[in-house]
């Protein structure tokens, strides 16, 4: 009895240490995760308070060179043909004998359509036939005149009776002119039945069909002239000041592969009152391909300068005073510059700047915008370490 006890009193303790003990490596287990967390988090920290270092291409960076400077204006605009006309309706009719399609080529002074001319033709008899009776007026009245003359010269009537026949006189005479007037607008009337091409070219546009009625300068045609182009295109005034006549462009237009060069023809002398822009128009040599309405975009040549630049893509301009991002040491610094007139380097846009020393090292739109302070290394310096 007495050994029994004993050991069911030990097995109680060993159950007992045995719960302890659980505890215990519990308690230590969650202990050291605890711990390793509390690290983890402390060497996150530690890393986000440690600035970065990025590594730069040598795309990324470029140094500020003195160079020349090939100043610019910026244009864009359609191109359009010199020379274009519309063909109208002068008089109000049926249109027939139209054949011309877009694309037709027509010469200067074709006939390109005929309106209905019966009525016109009408109206020139109808003229010619009252000029001709005017003037059978007007010979009755002279052979009068000149009878009673001769009966003044004889003392057969009085002059009275004479002034009278030379008044008759003069009356048929103005109505002879006023018939031939007539016959001559009745004549121009029946002329304007036949529509003819003011120039050579060819049909832009087509608005109506044979055998539709028409009214007075109603539209037939639109013909252009393929030959020369001329671009209209807005600059602002500040810009206008160093545009002359004369100045070469440099134009891309859609569908050619090569620059176009123009030439400046004329300026405005006048600021557009919307816009407050002025025009200029330049003159386009007529290439192969060449539409009218084609748009186009390019830059007019107004001289050039020599001077400290770098390319305008980095000059920012999120701070209220421009600033470039130069490496310096390692380290990126935001440095204020002075910007100044613009120009190309061949094809790059390029922008004078004050207060750089040449070879300045500066960060290239592309790189982005990099904190100031930051830490940079060029990547050919990288894959040597």
């Amino acid at each position: 009895m007495t050994t029994r006890r004993s050991f069911s009193y030990w097995v109680k303790w060993l159950l007992l240490a045995a719960l302890v003990l659980g505890i215990a490596l519990g308690v230590t287990r969650a202990l050291g995760k605890r711990k390793a967390t509390s690290e983890a988090a402390r060497a996150a920290a530690e890393s986000l308070q440690k600035t970065p270092t990025y590594t730069l291409s040598p795309s990324d960076v470029v140094a500020v060179q003195s160079l020349e400077l090939t100043q610019t204006v910026a244009l864009s605009g359609s191109v359009d043909a010199l020379q274009t006309a519309a063909i109208k309706a002068r008089t109000a009719g049926e249109i027939q004998g139209l054949t011309k399609r877009e694309g037709d080529p027509v010469k200067a002074g074709e006939v390109v359509a005929r309106i209905d001319s019966t009525e016109a033709q009408a109206r020139v008899r109808q003229a010619a036939r009252q000029a001709e009776s005017a003037q059978a007026q007007v010979a009755i009245a002279r052979r009068t005149f000149d009878n009673n003359q001769a009966l003044v010269r004889q003392g057969f009537i009085s002059n009275t009776a004479l002034d009278t026949a030379n008044a008759n006189l003069a009356s048929a005479e103005a109505t002879h002119q006023a018939a031939l007037a007539a016959l001559d607008i009745a004549r121009k009337a029946l002329a304007d039945t036949t529509l003819r091409s003011p120039l050579t070219g060819q049909v832009s546009a087509r608005m109506v069909q044979n055998g539709e009625r028409v009214g007075i300068d109603a539209r037939v045609l639109d013909v252009v002239d393929l030959s020369s182009f001329e671009m209209e295109a807005a600059i602002a005034p500040a810009d206008a000041a160093a545009v002359v006549v004369g100045q070469t462009a440099l134009l891309t237009v859609e569908g050619q592969s090569e620059p176009v060069k123009a030439t400046v023809a004329r300026i405005n002398p006048s600021v557009q009152a919307a816009s407050r822009s002025v025009l200029v128009y330049l003159r386009v040599p007529a290439l192969p391909g060449m539409r009218q309405g084609l748009f186009a975009q390019g830059h007019i040549v107004t001289g050039s300068v020599s001077t400290l630049a770098v390319p305008a893509s980095t000059v920012r301009n999120d701070k209220p005073q421009p600033y470039v991002q130069v490496v310096r040491e390692g380290t990126v610094v935001h440095v204020p510059v002075q910007a100044g007139a613009t120009g190309l380097a061949g094809t790059e846009p390029m922008r004078a700047v004050q207060g750089l020393p040449a070879g300045t090292q500066l960060l290239r739109a592309q790189a982005g915008l990099i904190r100031e302070g930051t830490a940079v290394r060029l990547a050919s310096a990288a894959s040597g370490n």
